[in-house]
């Protein structure tokens, strides 16, 4: 194992080395199935909102800019699979496909590898976890809300590209110095990218974009969040990716909108398995995983329950 998370997994007994080394392979055509699927997905429901809106009106694309705003939001989990550099054998497939979903969801790809790895290492870590680091717990009813709609994370990525794209430094404990630099022109390139698009739409006097993507990814944060939210919220503060994870048990169409990643204790035991293996990893670490949630809309409550428990910041 490659990722200093898999040291505090127990290994059962049916996990030897050698079905872990094969459950761990890599496979392109696994990953180009997937991210073909879902980027296909979101480029004919782009398609079909400009149609409905450009013949009818933009009212009447309002429900295709709600699925297409879950499409959209959902390429977070296309991002997260290359970090690990899982989705496909190929590194630079890996790369591309990352710095895309990165850009589309204005999270930057190389600046969220190492967030991300940080989160691996010190999960459920107050002092350590870049997720608890970053933003502040929700303190009231309507600061809970607002956490569950998304936007203020949104919003905070957007701010954080801005401040790195324009001071041109980065003080991030998890960001070596060695990477600062590489950060900060991802940010700029993420901008200018911006700027071009927008640009281009007004140059063509189009409202394209805005109806297929800049819109559609703030409303898919009302989905993305609860589903994040699902992860680890309520879970205990130990170093066991069995104790402090949750897997939730859903539908397949969500497995297939998450990359699987609703295996997720399994994923942070076993950081190295691709998302194509997980659902034959569970079968087999099933029996280990503490906190196992039934449907995302019964997790969504015992977060926001766990949440409002919360509010005085008396309890870890």
């Amino acid at each position: 194992m490659t990722d200093a998370a898999a040291e505090f997994a127990p290994r059962p007994k049916l996990l030897t080395p050698v079905v872990l080394q094969e459950l761990s392979r890599r496979s392109d055509l696994c990953g180009a199935r997937r991210a073909l699927g879902h980027y296909g997905a979101i480029l004919g429901n782009g398609v079909l909102i400009w149609l409905v809106a450009s013949t009818h009106g933009v009212g009447w694309a309002l429900p295709l800019m709600l699925l297409q705003g879950v499409l959209v939001a959902f390429l977070f989990m296309a991002m997260h699979e290359t970090a690990h550099k899982t989705a496909f054998a190929s590194p630079a497939l890996n790369i591309v496909v990352g710095y895309v979903s990165g850009f589309l969801i204005a999270w930057p790809y190389e600046y969220y590898c190492l967030f991300h790895w940080e989160h691996h290492r010190h999960t459920q870590d107050p002092a350590r976890d870049p997720e608890l680091i970053v933003g502040p717990r929700p303190r009231t009813e309507t600061q809970l809300a607002i956490a569950y709609t998304g936007l203020l994370q949104l919003i905070g990525r957007l701010r954080l590209l801005v401040r790195h794209a324009v001071t041109g430094t980065v003080t991030f404990s998890w960001v070596p110095a060695r990477r600062r630099a590489t950060v900060v022109r991802e940010a700029r390139l993420y901008l200018a990218g911006y700027a071009l698009a927008l640009f281009a739409s007004l140059m063509l006097h189009s409202a394209l974009l805005l109806w297929v993507w800049v819109l559609p990814l703030m409303l898919g944060q009302l989905v993305l969040r609860p589903y994040l939210y699902a992860e680890h919220t309520g879970c205990d503060h130990t170093r066991s990716a069995f104790e402090n994870t949750r897997t939730t048990f859903t539908t397949r169409l969500v497995h297939w909108l998450a990359w699987n990643m609703p295996y997720h204790a399994e994923h942070h035991a076993y950081p190295a398995v691709p998302f194509h293996a997980l659902p034959k990893l569970h079968a087999i670490v099933d029996g280990e995983i503490k906190y196992r949630g039934e449907g995302y809309v019964a997790v969504t409550r015992q977060t926001w329950a766990w949440f409002r428990a919360h509010f005085d910041g008396t309890k870890p």
